[in-house]
């Protein structure tokens, strides 16, 4: 009986993950066409990056007798090119789309790779200015968006009231935007990754746990702000990382 059950389990496993694999297709190839309807050099410069890469290693491997070998080799590296560049082009595109709408930058860092812990919203005003906090190596970030009047005094009130229960952890603060002074929402993750490494994983969590407690002091729930173009691309940001 037990036996039966293990290959029941199995089986549902792998029919999970098939059906998991070809939801991560079917998105990929939902955002390719829609990429390319907007990006005109998409196409082409794929191309590009497939048949230049393999016409370089044939050429190479014509030097030693051996391009036939490293044809393969060539397409396969160009092809590899071609979806990093496919990538890249449409989170480049994402980014365009969600720049200057409510709540992008609370996008941008729900789309954080590593051990980030986030919270939209930690304070706000009814016109959409928005501080969020993040909680990592580096310390705290709080990350401001809306604007500039409004969320520097938004922005250097909730440091305030951070910096009373961290004590001596490094505090960060970003404000969103193209402004001089600010950072660009396409470069905000970028910018966070670049921040030193100030603290351990277990004061990361030992940080959490002692900001949780403002979590209901205060802090404004974020606003169902339209981030359409750029949210719907957040499931085939995530599906192309994971090929």
């Amino acid at each position: 009986m037990a036996g039966k059950q293990d290959k029941a389990a199995a089986k549902e496993a792998a029919k999970a993950r098939r059906a998991a694999s070809k939801a991560r297709r079917s998105q990929i190839f939902e955002a390719f066409k829609m990429q390319r309807r907007e990006d005109k050099a998409l196409v082409p410069l794929m191309l590009l990056c497939l048949l230049g890469t393999a016409a370089v290693a044939f050429l190479v491997g014509l030097i030693w007798d051996m391009q036939w070998v490293l044809l393969p080799l060539g397409l396969a590296v160009g092809a590899l090119l071609a979806v990093i560049l496919f990538g890249r082009r449409v989170q480049r595109n994402v980014f365009a789309k969600a720049e200057g709408q409510t709540g992008a930058a609370a996008w941008a860092l729900d789309n954080l790779r590593g051990r980030w812990r986030v919270t939209q919203a930690v304070a706000g005003t009814t016109s959409g200015d928005m501080v969020h906090r993040v909680i990592g190596r580096p310390g705290v970030i709080l990350v401001a968006e809306g604007a500039p009047h409004r969320v520097k005094a938004l922005l250097a009130q909730e440091k305030k009231r951070v910096a009373r229960v961290i004590g001596e952890t490094p505090i960060y603060d970003v404000i969103v935007g193209n402004e001089e002074g600010q950072i660009p929402l396409r470069r905000l993750q970028g910018h966070l990754m670049k921040l030193p490494r100030n603290i351990t994983n277990p004061q990361v969590d030992s940080l959490e746990n002692r900001l949780n407690a403002l979590a209901n002091r205060g802090g404004a729930a974020l606003p169902k702000g339209p981030l359409p173009q750029g949210a719907k691309m957040r499931n085939v940001q995530r599906a192309m990382r994971k090929r």
